[in-house]
């Protein structure tokens, strides 16, 4: 393997400003003065002498409003005025360094909010508690004299006032209180409003940088290439072919498994790498296909190999003694994350030292990644932790964080920014596992479920990402929605739910619902086969099963009450229901749908209930709620990912599509906040779509779908 030496360098020039601002994530830039002067009141506050009250956040905001429910929960502590409060993400390298203070730093599973609300809102409290004793040292008067509201301190018998902004340099020498007592549902005032978001105006301004967009002074650019087969290696590669090609600085290796061309531009770096010779070495899995991975899992799904997920009763029993059986065997594919800005980071290894630039849902995985693959110890890494232009679980992996740390430790000084090609995106992904199901139902007489058994066979997530989180060869991931936490249907005598997990060549990881999107479809589309069975209605028959689920039933109630369930509808227009657990929130839908007579399919409305417990920001839950059926949709409609010689078919969005703008539905949201739990929102809804829609093209056709995407099913009737 030849690689191209420096074709010249231009000195390097110390100018982080050079991204433009860009890291201000607030409505607007307080004055370069006012932000000299900020104070700390805590760790996750700052206050300038103009009020400005940065909140300082750990998770990762990647368009659904993390940040802004966040700091809504401490600004409501704190008693801010929210005209004044401003965001800035916690340096990952900073949160190491004094031991985690601003704890996890990995966004994902629905748990930006619900897995923080305690911390931040006592570290709202705390800087409210030191604000007023601050005021009160001054006036000489006992703190609780003193009230808070909207950024202003009184003292109440003589209606004296002071500003945060006044008090805060005060306020930041004053020792953290180490007990304070968060408030009551009752008084708050900014947690369940629909404030604002503070990252809206940037976006639509333009000036918020996401990592793509990072600019800096004597940056070069890189496109890589891994080898198509996963598992595979990289053998040789020809660098004299293209080193004279416009642009070309470096070819670098890139682990075993792939290789990179630097350039002075993206496109150029992109042109040369599709030009470069390069032998893979694909190993043993060059003559994998899709075909043969089905029926991997289809052996599973008779196999005696299976983990037990949840049992109750005798279910062999109880199905041999059924008065009636139903059985049906769904699957679902691989599907990509698909996110609009591919995978990307920048990094620059100098001294000793690595500074990264990177869209990450986990930034302590990303601290840990670059130390990792620079050889330095954690301290000599700075993370620059920019927002996503999508992640769905995929940016909590770090390959790409990794690689780009790789290259710039092989061209040390400058700046090496790497942006996979949207073809490298689509077909090196860590894809939502691929499942199949066997269901097995038994009636009594009366039409009564007594005996159910739902069997898994596919890939594991845990067993490839995280094998230690495995308990005696279970993986608890796999059996989402249907474990007892979850489940609703405990009004089943006899249940069994395993899974033989087959893992193949393909990579997998956590994907926007993870395991919840394909084991609601199968249950909740299994469950309407039931209903139909026993000649029973899919809302009446689940209303009996879910009597000893409350929450699960009042969601479902929400939504059919919402959708009318059971009134007429307009000619050749159907509905169809669902209803799951997960996260820690309850959802159900009703989908009312028309199927042409030749099979062309119109979902006209979904109406979606959810019960997160408490509802921070009511707005920001209808926008996830919406968004994430257009995730749901997408996979329901046609998005796959299929397997060719051991590789990735699928290489764009013209082969691997997603909904289109005409294609998606009204949505309509009901909150049904029932308090006294923190409930995720972003994921749980996503489940209970693309269940609703088939149960609604069945009543519309008399047709079972039970494998996605729709593209693969003659819809027409007559």
């Amino acid at each position: 393997m030849n690689q191209i030496t420096s074709l010249g360098r231009r000195s390097f020039l110390t100018a982080s400003a050079a991204i433009g601002g860009g890291l201000a994530l607030g409505i607007s830039v307080p004055p370069a003065a006012a932000q000299a002067a900020a104070v700390e009141v805590g760790i996750w506050v700052t206050i300038a002498p103009d009020d400005i009250t940065t909140v300082r956040i750990a998770r990762s905001e990647m368009g659904q409003g993390t940040l802004t429910g966040l700091a809504q929960l401490v600004a409501d502590e704190l008693d801010a005025d929210w005209r004044f409060v401003r965001a800035e993400y916690v340096a990952p390298e900073v949160n190491h360094a004094n031991k985690r203070a601003w704890g996890d730093m990995s966004t994902g599973g629905s748990r930006g909010i619900r897995a923080s609300v305690e911390y931040v809102r006592k570290g709202g409290a705390a800087a409210r508690a030191m604000l007023i004793e601050a005021a009160a040292q001054r006036w000489s008067v006992p703190p609780g004299e003193c009230t808070a509201a909207i950024s202003v301190i009184t003292h109440t018998p003589t209606g004296r006032t002071l500003r945060y902004g006044e008090v805060a340099a005060e306020a930041a020498k004053l020792p953290v209180p180490a007990n304070v007592t968060v408030k009551t549902p009752a008084q708050w005032k900014l947690i369940g409003r629909g404030v604002k978001r503070l990252d809206t105006k940037e976006k639509l301004s333009g000036k918020l940088t996401y990592a793509i967009d990072v600019v800096l002074p004597d940056m070069l650019n890189a496109s890589i290439a891994q080898c198509p087969v996963f598992g595979g290696k990289l053998k040789s590669f020809d660098a004299d072919k293209i080193k004279t090609m416009p642009g070309v600085r470096h070819v670098v290796p890139v682990g075993d498994a792939a290789v990179a061309v630097v350039a002075d531009k993206w496109y150029q770096a992109n042109t040369a790498l599709k030009a470069l010779p390069i032998v893979w070495d694909e190993g043993a899995n060059a003559a994998v296909d899709s075909k043969q991975i089905d029926l991997f899992l289809s052996a599973g799904l008779d196999a005696k190999d299976a983990a037990l997920g949840q049992k109750k009763g005798d279910v062999e029993a109880g199905l041999k003694g059924a008065a009636k059986v139903v059985e049906a065997v769904y699957a679902s594919p691989f599907q990509n994350h698909a996110t609009l800005e591919p995978m990307n980071c920048t990094a620059k290894f100098a001294d000793n030292k690595v500074e990264i630039w990177v869209a990450s849902q986990n930034g302590d995985a990303s601290l840990a990644a670059a130390a990792e693959a620079g050889g330095v110890p954690l301290s000599n890494v700075k993370v620059n932790k920019l927002h996503l232009g999508g992640g769905f679980g995929r940016r909590g992996m770090q390959d790409y964080t990794t690689q780009a740390v790789l290259i710039a430790k092989q061209i040390p000084g400058r700046p090496i920014k790497l942006i996979w090609s949207r073809e490298e995106d689509m077909q090196q992904g860590r894809y939502r596992p691929i499942t199949q199901a066997k269901l097995k139902a038994g009636l009594d007489k009366d039409g009564n479920l007594t005996s159910l058994h739902a069997r898994i066979s596919g890939q594991s997530i845990l067993a490839q990402v995280a094998p230690a989180r495995m308990t005696n060869g279970i993986d608890t991931l796999a059996f989402q929605g249907w474990l007892a936490d979850e489940f609703g249907y405990m009004g089943i005598p006899n249940l069994l739910i395993d899974m033989a997990i087959r893992n193949t060549h393909v990579p997998v990881g956590f994907w926007r619902g993870v395991n919840h999107n394909q084991n609601a479809v199968y249950m909740e589309c299994f469950i309407d086969e039931i209903a139909a069975a026993a000649g029973k209605d899919p809302l009446d028959f689940r209303r009996t099963l879910l009597a000893k689920s409350p929450r699960h039933l009042a969601v479902l109630n929400a939504a059919a009450e919402r959708a009318d369930w059971g009134s007429p509808l307009p000619a050749g227009v159907f509905r169809g229901i669902s209803q799951n657990c997960g996260f820690g929130a309850y959802t159900a839908a009703v989908a009312e749908v028309s199927v042409s007579k030749k099979g062309e399919l119109t979902v006209h409305r979904i109406v979606a209930a959810t019960d997160c417990g408490y509802a921070v920001n009511p707005d920001q839950i209808a926008a996830q709620v919406e968004g994430s059926f257009v995730y749901g949709l997408s996979a329901l409609f046609s998005s796959e990912i299929t397997i060719d010689k051991g590789r990735v078919a699928q290489s764009n969005f013209d082969n691997y599509e997603v909904m289109r703008l005409a294609q998606m539905p009204k949505v309509e949201t009901v909150l049904v906040p029932s308090g006294g739990f923190w409930g995720g929102v972003g994921e749980p809804t996503i489940a209970v779509a693309a269940p609703a829609v088939l149960n609604a093209i069945f009543a519309a056709t008399g047709k079972r779908v039970r494998s996605l995407p729709l593209t693969h099913h003659d819809l027409s009737h007559t």
